[in-house]
């Protein structure tokens, strides 16, 4: 009898002792990424930092290799397996597609502490949020539709500036190519072919057709005068790039206009990080300009997904984490290391170049506008199976003869094959 109390008060004991252990354990995070190289992973790191210098335990779970595609393997294998990571590195729709999947975690009580709704914009909360609840964070924002130009070139034939209409955007490639310099630096890789398709629809269409026809995907929108415009001004731009620009990566057409081979680029501002990283300066070696628009704005943003955890210390650590996250320490070390702008509007920019500024500035300016978008080719419009129909015709029209009637014509039928 004595031994069973003394087995019965040592269990107790050992109970208390794990209860009191448990609720002061440390804020872990296993945080799973394919941020591995360059500015990436020193934006990490600087994460890491901040995490640990808060009290908590990070666990790094970075995966490298094919733009994510080789972590989402993983990360279906773990949440298969019962053991999701508690922070995922996610974008766009694949947030809502775990979220069906009643994969993630509310950070509601997180979100309503912190006022992110006074400080996310709305069109970027609604991919934050499954249902009204906030089930991710957003980590920066990269636009898209940017025209980066060297300006010795340009002045060749004497352009100070990049173009403000596309109009204008051919009579200068008219003009840079019998002066024998390529007008346009390119890579032919079914993403940027996209990247630049994107930019074209939102500048001749307008803010509103862009969302009809490559975010709501209505038929007549797909089908109409103002898209076989857009696939005539990418034949057009089929004339103005180089003949060895198939497979060529995008940091290699980057290099291109800083090397004075091009004259321009269309590209997100990740290009910008190329020439910071060769001691460019905007305005002077380079010229950051938007694509022709009428105060549009395309978006493409980097975020972290919570996962279901089990463990008072792990769901500690979500919280922990997201609110770092949207805090405008960890929104301003990254952004300047990411070349991308702060996802929380107000954070100071005083020590972000010039572009960057433009960019907030154009950003404020769409979302009053109605101008500030997903971008469909950097996969923050649309589910993959349908994105991927749009690029495919996008990517054969391009590397063809294909008429634009044509293109428009099989661009409904893959679209509509792809919604069944």
């Amino acid at each position: 009898m004595n031994l069973r109390k003394t087995i019965l008060a040592t269990g107790v004991a050992f109970s208390a002792l794990a209860t009191a252990s448990f609720a002061h354990a440390e804020p872990t995070a296993e945080v799973l990424h394919w941020w591995t190289s360059g500015g990436e992973a020193k934006a990490v790191a600087a994460l890491k930092e901040d995490f640990e210098a808060h009290g908590g335990k990070w666990v790094d779970s970075p995966v490298a290799g094919g733009g994510g595609d080789a972590a989402m393997t993983v990360l279906r294998s773990r949440v298969l397996s019962g053991d999701a990571p508690a922070a995922v590195q996610l974008k766009g729709p694949a947030i809502q597609d775990w979220a069906e999947q009643g994969a993630l975690a509310d950070l509601n009580d997180v979100a309503e502490a912190e006022g992110w709704d006074k400080v996310i914009p709305p069109a970027i909360q609604s991919v934050m949020k499954y249902e009204g609840d906030y089930v991710a964070v957003p980590v920066n924002i990269h636009r898209v539709d940017w025209i980066w130009a060297n300006p010795e070139l340009l002045a060749k034939v004497g352009a100070t500036e990049a173009p403000k209409t596309w109009d204008e955007f051919n009579a200068l490639a008219d003009k840079l190519k019998a002066a024998g310099i390529t007008p346009v630096a390119h890579g032919g890789q079914p993403w940027q072919y996209a990247t630049v398709f994107e930019t074209v629809v939102l500048g001749l269409g307008g803010p509103e057709f862009y969302q009809q026809a490559l975010v709501d995907l209505d038929e007549d929108a797909l089908k109409s005068d103002t898209m076989k415009a857009v696939f005539d001004q990418m034949r057009k731009i089929r004339g103005y790039v180089d003949a060895d620009f198939p497979g060529r990566d995008w940091n290699l057409a980057t290099a291109m206009v800083m090397n004075g081979d091009a004259a321009m680029q269309i590209m997100g501002d990740w290009a910008k990080g190329e020439f910071l990283a060769a001691g460019k300066v905007p305005g002077k070696d380079f010229i950051c300009s938007a694509t022709p628009s009428e105060h549009g704005y395309l978006f493409n943003v980097d975020s972290f997904a919570m996962f279901n955890v089990s463990g008072d210390d792990k769901v500690e650590g979500q919280k922990l984490l997201a609110e770092l996250i949207v805090g405008e320490k960890f929104q301003e070390t990254f952004n300047l290391l990411k070349g991308s702008i702060p996802a929380r509007l107000g954070v100071a920019l005083d020590k972000f170049d010039d572009c960057a500024k433009k960019s907030e500035a154009d950003l404020l300016a769409a979302q009053d506008a109605g101008g500030f978008l997903p971008s469909m080719a950097h996969g923050m419009a649309l589910r993959g199976h349908l994105s991927g129909a749009i690029v495919d015709v996008v990517t054969a029209h391009f590397n063809s003869d294909m008429s634009s009637d044509e293109a428009v014509e099989r661009l409904v039928e893959a679209v509509e094959l792809a919604k069944d």
